[in-house]
């Protein structure tokens, strides 16, 4: 953790932020600086300007865009609710609980320097909100299709913007129902919620492995009728709430397991002559290009991106593989990565690159430079899915080391950010592995990469109003900006000439922190993360 702390408390509840609000309507934004002098005692007194309501000298630093010293860069981890894997820690729990469970992670985002939180909003064809298009989920209630009474998704998305962490909508689009194996309905009509759209539109379904203990229906890929329901669903969460993202992971097709998708009846329907690969192939491209569309027709600032399985194509089978022997999402489940990177269909992309360095099928080390060459020049921006979750295995995982390492070639290769796998596993912490790249990496805040797309804008710059010495503190202060999210706040080093970000602040909360007398630049940031010219304050 970094040495500014906030003084308002970091649990704050949906109360506590309206008070917040009305305080703000007509009061410039303060930010409060308590001056910590080297040597003994806590404050330092001896100066007349210490006295309460006296002004702050001259400026002791300067501002400008170039003097600006902060990662761009998105930090973020995945919070899995199917069969509850992080979050909530069981079905049916009382809203109380599940609310501070949640506040739970936001704590931990913030004590990992985290700027994105990933949750599972569709887990398998339901829902984490009151939605038309998808029953209430069981990882939730209980019970499948039950109305938990109040609205997680609107509740989750404005605790997480209170702590200025973006929220991304994780969904799994085709999935219909968990194995009853793992508690869920499996491929069993009668066991789904009762306003499941599958039960009402049972054409859509395909049961997979059929006839196994462990079979799940899927939403057919190949049906028109069943992919647009799938946009639907998902337009309705971006429509309705302050999302900052759509996230998929690697779930299109199932992986083949040895097992074969029955989707005979619409191949049969909507093959057009192809082979069924390159048919499966063009049905979710046609699916991750109109999503796409849509997202970006109803709220041009929504990132939308995914995390596919690691490996596109292998070398040996296509000369722009990648130099790997391994499965390969082209042909097992029929997702063309590359291909959506190249037609820009995606803001970002996270390969899961789940292997260590140096391992002989897909080695770390080379599959990271692929994805980098994979995305130059193309304005998608390049994510890693990182294996927190492997951390404590027999072998090169069993050195606290390896992550931290594979953070280092990310930043060697100009990554954009990492996501990692799960939040249970970052919070466990297991041989101190999470630490370590935290401390080496992460012990600084960081701003979110700016959307390609959306470059050209940039927001406002605060009009600083004065700064005053107030009592022990130093009061700073700006106007609000209209239209932008929130501020970033530089500490300005005028023997470096620099000014170099230690925090940033929502833009609809009341900004109050702690840190040492001196100069700040701060900055505004839109939607986009597009950042203003920055003023000096103090």
């Amino acid at each position: 953790m970094w040495a500014f702390v906030p003084l308002t408390t970091t649990h704050r509840g949906p109360s506590v932020l309206a008070v917040q609000r009305r305080l703000l309507v007509g009061l410039v934004v303060v930010v409060l600086a308590v001056t910590v002098p080297a040597g003994c005692g806590l404050f330092n007194r001896s100066s007349e300007s210490s006295r309460d309501g006296d002004s702050v000298g001259a400026s002791l630093g300067t501002c400008d865009a170039q003097s600006l010293v902060a990662k761009r860069e998105l930090r973020g981890m995945w919070l899995t609710t199917v069969s509850n894997i992080d979050f909530p820690s069981r079905p049916g729990l009382p809203e109380a609980k599940v609310k501070q469970e949640y506040r739970g992670w936001l704590d931990l985002a913030e004590k990992m320097n985290h700027n994105a939180v990933f949750v599972h909003v569709r887990p398998s064809g339901d829902a984490f909100w009151p939605s038309a298009y998808a029953p209430w989920s069981e990882w939730l209630t209980g019970v499948r299709g039950k109305d938990p009474g109040w609205d997680p998704l609107a509740w989750m998305i404005e605790e997480t913007h209170a702590r200025n962490l973006e929220f991304h909508a994780w969904f799994n689009p085709y999935r219909g129902s968990q194995p009853a194996t793992s508690g869920g309905a499996g491929a069993d009509f009668d066991k789904l919620a009762r306003d499941h759209p599958l039960r009402k539109n049972p054409e859509w379904a395909v049961a997979f492995p059929e006839g196994a203990k462990n079979s799940r229906f899927y939403f057919d890929p190949g049906n028109p009728a069943a992919r647009a329901h799938v946009e639907d669903a998902i337009l309705d969460a971006v429509n309705r709430y302050a999302i900052d993202g759509v996230h998929f992971d690697d779930f299109f097709y199932p992986y083949p397991e040895g097992h074969e998708f029955n989707d005979d009846a619409s191949y049969a329907r909507y093959g057009d002559g192809k082979s069924r690969g390159d048919w499966r192939r063009a049905n979710v491209d046609t699916f991750v290009q109109e999503v796409s569309q849509k997202i970006h027709e109803a709220k041009p600032w929504v990132r939308f991106g995914l995390s596919p399985f690691g490996i596109w194509r292998n070398k040996s089978s296509d000369p722009a593989g990648s130099p790997t022997r391994g499965l390969e999402s082209y042909e097992a489940i029929y997702a063309d990565t590359r291909k959506w990177v190249r037609e820009k269909w995606l803001d970002y992309i996270v390969p899961q690159l789940y292997w260590n360095i140096g391992f002989d099928k897909a080695d770390y080390a080379k599959l990271l430079p692929w994805w980098a060459d994979t995305v130059k020049g193309t304005g998608v921006q390049l994510y890693v899915g990182q294996a927190d979750y492997r951390i404590g295995e027999a072998g090169p995982w069993s050195k606290p080391a390896e992550l931290d390492q594979q953070l280092t070639l990310n930043e060697r290769y100009g990554v954009s950010g990492s996501i990692h796998f799960s939040a249970k596993q970052v919070k466990a912490d297991r041989l101190g592995a999470v630490s370590r790249y935290r401390d080496a990496h992460y012990a600084t805040p960081a701003l979110v990469p700016t959307i390609e797309r959306l470059r050209d804008a940039r927001p406002s710059a605060p009009t600083p109003t004065g700064a005053r010495r107030d009592g022990d503190r130093t009061v700073l202060t700006w106007r609000p900006v209209d239209d932008v999210t929130s501020y970033a706040i530089y500490r300005a080093d005028p023997e470096a000439k620099t000014a170099t970000l230690v925090d940033t602040i929502r833009a609809n909360d009341l900004p109050s922190w702690i840190g040492p007398a001196a100069s700040y630049c701060v900055t505004s940031l839109d939607r986009a993360n597009n950042e203003s010219e920055p003023v000096l304050v103090g």
